[in-house]
């Protein structure tokens, strides 16, 4: 069995609590006399510098200790949380986070000019405080009585207990004992083991939430228990304690040291099977596995069906009923909330506000929303494109604002929805909105259309995602370049999800991505066109109704179904696939959404429900834009995908140009 290396637990622990840092110290920014995010950011620090010296990351310990100092006289008052502390110590988050991923390639210098930064706003009681002796009359300790016992196993695990200790001492004076009760003669010792216990004597003016923070990585493999005094600790009587060998004489434990967490034996047991950590690429072997299992369940379903034994059909039902469940429940796994996606946008709106002048208010909406990890990962950069464009290009400068009687702060909305089984994610300014004029004349002049050519304002808009197009006059480290929307579009079309523009002049503009819940397998609509099969997303899927032939006659030349009042365009896929085979007698018309329209997709026959197991095409079939992947039937024959979206906009095109040919 592999062993966990404890440095990568270390890495692990510490980005979730960068993490917490980094929205403790933006939100800061905005409420600087938050008592409860300058105890956040303190404790964060404080547990940062007592790992790091712990696991061996010393620079990480030394760095960091300058700026908890900081922020522990921010706590006591002495200095506020003005804004320019915030900026320095967002510097340093980011330089403590390149000493743990990359600890040969963090320049010493940056560490140096940030901690000097830093100085600037600080008036440094000193620089040693573990040297200096304050007054007991300036100080308003409290003496704690600290009974602390390990479980055997933690030395194993990475865990220095004399370390630990040492954070303790830090705190304040304070007295250490050893307990040997249960340490057995020399020839049944095992010095793997961890079995001394200490007791610990500390007088500080730090509270119990300081003392618990020591052990905050730890906390699930020992046993804590802290007893607040009614006297302070005369400094006459303290025993400063800096390795084992300094430690008090060894006592044996009193009866009453038996921790309080004895009452509740199921408690610590509970809190280590709330989360677990897995692996990324374990999850991905697991959904590959299950859409393997699904397929072989299909296949098992068709034979079943195809005979008459009970038995055999009852257990295939099993087996189906089992495997939607094991489906089910290993999609919920990979299942993520946006706002993991989300918070790591606060960062970059409040430096891109800075480096542009604009003050920008971040809004977010929908954060419990959940999309799967794969559609995560691969959201991300296109936010980043749609963020920064929104504040570079969007929002005016506060002076131009002005003039516009809006608020000196602009506004930068990301939300995300369920609607059916799609999500929403729109990012949503309140910005001067597009000018379709200039973005026309940048078309022309960059040869994307003809000088004068007809282009609806909806289509001058998609122009936006043409490669190389930009509408900057100026190339700059943030736009100008043109890479940015046109690599949004094809991500996002990569994701099986469209992508749709919308604006109101000088109210702002809305992008909003429409994506599949996931990537992996989804419920299709099982068709057969001419000899071959395929699938339809099931989501894209609105209605369906029967298809009269003469349908095709209607509105002067042109494809429409009368539904319920409503005309909607359809598209015949024996035409589109140039499908071989006799037409059906009965074909069916089946309704899909594309954004806000309606489409009709012409079939010859509708078989049925289909669980869809996705497998991409290969490199060869990579400019088949119509097809989104591929799957296997229960008989073990390929089905394509089809990608709605490009399906209409192929056959878009195809009627358009058509129609010039005839109109020649």
């Amino acid at each position: 069995m592999t062993e966990l290396d404890p440095t990568e637990t270390f890495r692990l622990e510490v980005a979730d609590l960068l993490e917490g840092l980094e929205a403790a110290l933006l939100d800061l920014g905005q409420r600087p006399d938050d008592r409860e995010l300058i105890d956040t950011a303190f404790r964060a620090l404080h547990t940062i510098k007592g790992s790091g010296a712990m696991f061996g990351f010393d620079r990480v310990a030394a760095f960091t200790h300058d700026f908890e100092t900081a922020f522990d006289l921010i706590r006591k008052g002495k200095i506020d949380a003005h804004r320019e502390i915030v900026t320095v110590a967002l510097s340093a988050k980011d330089y403590i986070q390149m000493l743990i991923e990359d600890p040969d390639g963090a320049d010493p210098v940056i560490g140096e000019a940030i901690v000097s930064d830093l100085s600037r706003y600080v008036n440094w009681p000193s620089r040693s405080p573990a040297l200096a002796e304050p007054s007991p009359v300036e100080r308003r300790e409290t003496l704690y009585t600290i009974r602390v016992a390990f479980d055997p196993d933690v030395l194993r695990n990475g865990t220095n207990p004399l370390h630990l200790l040492d954070d303790l001492r830090a705190l304040g004076t304070c007295e250490v004992e050893a307990i040997i009760d249960d340490v057995p003669t020399l020839d049944e010792l095992d010095t793997s083991d961890c079995l001394l216990k200490w007791s610990v004597r500390l007088s500080t003016d730090h509270g119990v939430a300081d003392i618990e923070d020591v052990f905050m990585f730890i906390r699930d493999e020992m046993k804590l228990e802290i007893t607040p005094e009614t006297e302070p600790l005369a400094v006459s009587k303290v025993v400063e304690t800096a390795a084992l060998a300094s430690v008090a004489p060894i006592r044996k434990a009193a009866p009453e040291a038996a921790s309080t967490e004895k009452a509740d034996p199921s408690r610590r047991g509970d809190e280590k099977a709330a989360t677990v950590r897995v692996q990324a690429e374990r999850l991905d072997e697991l959904m590959d596995r299950v859409g393997e299992l699904v397929i072989a369940q299909a296949r098992l379903s068709e034979l079943a069906h195809s005979g008459t034994d009970l038995a055999i059909k009852s257990i295939a039902e099993e087996i189906e009923r089992l495997a939607s469940g094991l489906r089910d429940s290993t999609m919920g796994v990979r299942m993520v909330p946006m706002g993991s996606l989300f918070g790591r946008f606060r960062r970059l709106v409040h430096d891109l506000s800075r480096d542009l002048g604009k003050p920008v208010e971040f809004v977010t909406i929908g954060e419990d929303t959940e999309l799967d990890k794969t559609m995560i990962e691969r959201l991300a950069d296109p936010l980043v494109h749609l963020i920064r464009n929104a504040i570079d290009h969007g929002v005016e400068n506060p002076d131009r604002r002005a003039v516009s009687g809006k608020s000196p702060t602009g506004r930068i909305e990301l939300a995300a929805r369920y609607v059916g089984a799609q999500v929403l994610v729109t990012v949503k300014d309140d910005g001067a909105g597009l000018d379709a004029a200039r973005i026309r004349a940048k078309a022309e002049e960059q040869g994307l259309i003809a000088p004068g050519a007809p282009c609806g304002e909806q289509e001058t808009y998609q122009l936006l995602f043409a490669p190389g197009f930009s509408t900057a006059a100026v190339v700059s480290a943030l736009s100008g370049r043109g890479v940015g929307m046109d690599v949004v579009k094809r991500t996002i079309e990569a994701m099986r999800g469209s992508i749709e523009l919308s604006t109101v002049p000088g109210e702002g503009t809305t992008v909003t991505l429409r994506l599949p819940l996931t990537l992996a397998i989804i419920e299709g609509l099982l068709i057969r066109v001419g000899d071959a099969r395929y699938i339809i997303p099931l989501s894209a899927v609105e209605e369906c109704v029967a298809f009269n032939p003469s349908d095709d006659q209607k509105s002067r030349g042109r494809s429409f179904l009368n539904i319920r009042g409503n005309l909607v365009p359809f598209i015949k896929l024996r035409d589109l696939f140039d499908a071989e085979g006799e037409p059906a007698e009965h074909p069916r018309n089946i309704i899909i959404s594309i954004g806000e329209s309606h489409v009709g997709l012409v079939v010859d026959q509708i078989i049925g429900s289909h669980q869809t197991v996705i497998k991409s095409l290969s490199k060869l079939h990579s400019d088949v834009a119509m097809f989104s992947g591929v799957t296997i039937l229960g008989d073990g024959s390929a089905a394509l995908i089809l990608d709605v979206a490009q399906l209409v906009s192929i056959a878009q095109s195809r009627a358009e140009t058509q129609r010039i040919a005839e109109a020649a």
